[in-house]
């Protein structure tokens, strides 16, 4: 969609839901440096102006996690969490029609921001699907959480992570969770039930070194040219079994990519050590133990003195049922058959916070209502249209009422 010029045409007010939205955008919660306390303070005064109780967990200096709370009218069943991040991704401006970081809305009602995507929207989503139920006078047997974390973009370690492992988390009392999905170009609404686990593996390659004029035997280039070269030949075995079968999504295949190399002190110089960086993604339907030992013997078919390291290795492979056994997902797919959005399931190609909520034993599904939408996160030109973003208020509007009105499980007695 390209983009329209700055401002809509003249006409109706701006709908305060999207001025809000707006508001937030502005607020640089960029890496390496986010404002997180901006970010809180903003969210912290929304939620007293909602009357919801606040709480701030400071899970690591300048790591701030804010709880915002609608206290349920039997707390002693299972909370539902609507969780969400405050960090974003950096951004390259020379690539943007606008500034990056002050949510200009052109005539068509795209509003261009870095997290209008991922994940601004979501959170402003959640808070006033939130102010319409009471608006309306509604109030719900199972509480509401709210929780706004840090630190998402570069891996969560410092956020959820660290969160779901503190006792103001299990004083929660969580039952289940909502967290971040991705937009979907077509009419389907993408639902994430687990992700892929990121792996992130550093290959070391030691060989002899020598005079750049000489053929010098057993050098660690040589090693390391057949370790990449085990390793592609895998990455394009994957992209054809995806290119080959339509019934597959990223998220069924293991995605692979070289994405640092490291060696080498002068053009004359054959290098003694180099290195390679790969970013692997494995979806749940894998063997990890299995996959570990291919990888194992990838480095060692390269000859002697290849050594791996994990520089990430998640090993949880907890996916949420979406059986309509399961009374989370019957609420949750019972409003959206109610309201005729067609769904699509998925692994989530890549990682988000959901996978230390599912490590935790809580259910847990990824969902951002944005259809027809380009898939734009982390991307130049990052946009949300308003009215696509105000209808996924009305959605969230009619989730948490069903979410929070599921009867007593056999284990809240």
């Amino acid at each position: 969609m390209a983009p329209g010029k700055p401002g809509k045409s003249v006409g109706a007010p701006e709908d305060p839901s999207v001025t809000l939205f707006r508001e937030y955008l502005r607020i640089d919660t960029v890496h390496p440096k986010p404002d997180y306390d901006a970010a809180v303070r903003f969210l912290e005064h929304v939620g007293t102006d909602l009357g919801l109780a606040c709480q701030k967990v400071e899970v690591c200096q300048g790591h701030v996690v804010l709880v915002l709370t609608w206290q349920g009218t039997n707390p002693r069943l299972r909370s539902i969490l609507l969780n969400s991040h405050t960090d974003v991704v950096p951004v390259f401006e020379e690539h943007w029609t606008y500034p990056p970081f002050e949510a200009v809305k052109d005539s068509q009602g795209n509003i261009y921001a870095r997290g209008a995507q991922d994940m601004k929207c979501v959170s402003i989503q959640y808070l006033e699907a939130i102010r319409r139920l009471k608006a309306e006078g509604k109030c719900f047997a199972r509480t509401i959480h709210l929780t706004f974390v840090p630190d998402e973009e570069v891996g969560g370690h410092k956020g959820m992570e660290m969160f779901v492992q503190r006792p103001e988390f299990k004083a929660l009392n969580v039952g289940f969770v909502l967290d971040e999905g991705l937009a979907s170009p077509s009419d389907t609404f993408s639902v994430f039930y687990g992700e892929k686990s990121p792996w992130w593996i550093k290959v070391k390659c030691m060989g002899s070194p020598g005079h750049g004029s000489r053929f010098i035997s057993n050098t660690a280039a040589e090693k390391l040219h057949k370790v990449i070269s085990s390793f592609l030949a895998f990455r394009e075995s994957e992209k054809q079994r995806l290119k080959s079968d339509s019934s597959l999504t990223l998220g069924d295949v293991t995605s692979l990519n070289l994405t640092m190399l490291e060696g080498g002190v002068s053009f004359n110089v054959v290098p003694s050590e180099m290195a390679a960086g790969f970013d692997i993604r494995i979806p749940p339907t894998v063997d990890l133990k299995a996959f570990e030992e291919q990888v194992a013997a990838w480095c060692r078919d390269a000859g002697d003195g290849v050594t791996y390291e994990f520089f990430q290795k998640c090993m949880d492979q907890h996916i949420t049922s979406t059986e309509e056994s399961n009374p989370w997902w019957k609420a949750f797919s019972g409003v959206c058959r109610d309201m005729k959005l067609q769904l699509k399931l998925e692994i989530f190609p890549a990682a988000t916070d959901s996978r230390y909520i599912r490590a935790a034993g809580h259910p847990a599904i990824g969902f951002s209502p944005m259809n027809r939408t380009p898939v734009l996160l982390h991307d130049h030109n990052e946009f949300l249209n308003e009215d696509v973003f105000l209808r996924g208020i009305e959605i969230y509007a009619r989730l948490l009422p069903a979410l929070a009105s599921v009867s007593p499980l056999p284990s809240e007695g």
